[in-house]
């Protein structure tokens, strides 16, 4: 069951299994860090990445919403 969390101002839903990644994004990152993530998934459909652990996410935006899975 996916879950919602506001990360640096964006809502994201996020999908079992990707607790890392929003820690990522959440802790490890400044704003304006995760600014980059977040604004080429609004222009792109998407931002492929990786956490310090080298997990791969994807974060999509589509219909005003962010979605994060993994890759």
């Amino acid at each position: 069951m996916s879950e919602k969390t506001n990360i640096h101002g964006h809502w994201v839903v996020y999908a079992p299994g990707t607790d890392s990644a929003v820690r990522y994004l959440k802790n490890d990152l400044d704003s304006e860090e995760a600014r980059v993530f977040f604004d080429q998934a609004r222009s792109k459909g998407y931002c492929k990445f990786e956490d310090e652990h080298e997990g791969q996410y994807i974060l999509r935006y589509r219909s005003g919403e962010y979605k994060l899975e993994k890759r």
